[in-house]
Order: structure tokens, then sequence, then C-alpha cells
């Protein structure tokens, strides 16, 4: 057997755990719908965790053809939200899969 042969083993042995459970979570991630607001709620985005918008809603008393302004940056706002809380969501998965790693020898 190679130096190190056991650890080797071990390393490969987490590795593909963690490759298993990184794929579990990009997969409840997909399928996670996050919701975010602006406006008091005039404006609603909620989108997949593949980043792709799911549905936009607006309300109708914020439609006003003199402030058109006003509407987009309320999307703008709440799309931003949501975009915030994908990539957070994330990267907190992200982050507690790979907090758990040691590295015989190296930890």
């Amino acid at each position: 057997m190679l130096p190190g042969g056991k650890n080797m083993q071990q390393l490969m042995k987490q590795a593909q755990k963690m490759q298993a459970e990184m794929m579990k979570q990009q997969e409840e991630l997909q399928n996670t719908v996050f919701s975010a607001s602006s406006g008091g709620g005039m404006v609603t985005v909620n989108m997949n965790g593949q980043y792709e918008i799911v549905s936009l809603k607006i309300d109708p008393q914020v439609v006003d053809p003199e402030d058109v302004e006003m509407l987009e940056d309320l999307v703008t706002a709440a799309i931003q939200e949501v975009l915030t809380k994908v990539s957070e969501a994330t990267n907190n998965a992200m982050s507690q899969l790979t907090s758990g790693i040691k590295i015989p020898g190296l930890n």
C-alpha cells in the first residue's frame, strides 16, 4: 500500500459523500421558490433557486401612466431583493457543506 493510502481512501469517501450531499442540496434549492416585494407589497417577485423568475405580480394601484419610473423602481427593487435571497440561500447551503470538511493530515 502506498504511504497515506488509508488517508486517501478516507478522503475519497468524504468527497463522494460531500458530492452526494451537494447534489441533494442543489436539487432542493432549485425547487425552492423565494419571494420578495417592494412598495409595501405593491410589487412581488417569485424566483426559484435557478434564478428564474416564476411570477411577477403588480398591484393595479401602482400602475400610473404619469409615473412609470416609480413602477420601474419598484420592480427593480423587488428583483434585486429576491436575487439576494436566492444568492444568500445558495451561499449558506454551500458553506454548510464545506464547513465539515476534514482532510486527514491537514486538519
